[in-house]
């Protein structure tokens, strides 16, 4: 696992012109609500969807495989300095989807670059989630899950080298599952930002666990 200084420093913040905008945009939506009100919504849009896309990208629950009856499944999750919130945020590994490419392939490319394992779909017919909104509230902006397994007994996993962009500082580290929920709040404790998509899984084990669906 990568273990490096990730922490970035907050030097100015400022308003944006849309003019120089590269990543996303501001945007005004006219609409009439159910009484045929007119009404105005505030919202910001991606401009880096493929037009032959409906996703924005892809969010990795990787799990690795257990390689013994001992061994708990673990998620393989990321620390990564979010510049928005100025905190070090716990992720999981993600990414934008290529034109042209699936979440399935996208999940498996972005996972080998910011982590440098090898990861297969897992063995079910449930491998890539409904598409999900972020903040539908705010934005447009969307993903799919996509499940991956790690197989620990590859010669490939056994020493894993990330292939990053030069703008990306990436810790990777794992969890056990049953771990997870009290890891955030740890993590929390200490400075981090906790990602809501990390968050609702853990959120998600947690209820599970309230409500004895199992053990």
């Amino acid at each position: 696992m990568s273990k490096a200084n990730i922490k970035g420093t907050l030097t100015a913040v400022e308003p944006l012109d849309t003019k120089d905008a590269k990543w996303v945009r501001l945007v005004k939506i006219s609409y009439d609500d159910p009484h045929s009100v007119p009404r105005t919504w505030e919202s910001s849009e991606r401009l880096t969807r493929p037009k032959d896309s409906l996703s924005d990208g892809v969010g990795i629950i990787a799990i690795l495989k257990p390689q013994s009856a001992a061994d708990k499944p673990a998620i393989l999750l990321q620390k990564q300095y979010r510049p928005p919130i100025d905190k070090v945020c716990i992720e999981v590994p993600a990414g934008l989807i290529d034109p042209s490419e699936t979440p399935e392939q996208c999940a498996i490319r972005e996972l080998k670059e910011e982590t440098g394992y090898v990861g297969t779909l897992a063995e079910d017919s449930g491998s890539i989630s409904c598409l999900m909104f972020n903040d539908p509230g705010f934005c447009n902006t969307n993903l799919n899950f996509v499940h991956l397994t790690i197989d620990m007994s590859l010669e490939e996993n056994q020493h894993p080298v990330q292939n990053l962009e030069e703008n990306e500082f990436i810790e990777c580290f794992t969890v056990p599952l049953d771990d997870l929920w009290e890891t955030c709040r740890q993590l929390e404790s200490e400075g981090c930002g906790i990602d809501a998509r990390v968050g609702t899984l853990a959120e998600g084990f947690r209820v599970a666990k309230l409500w004895k669906m199992f053990t």
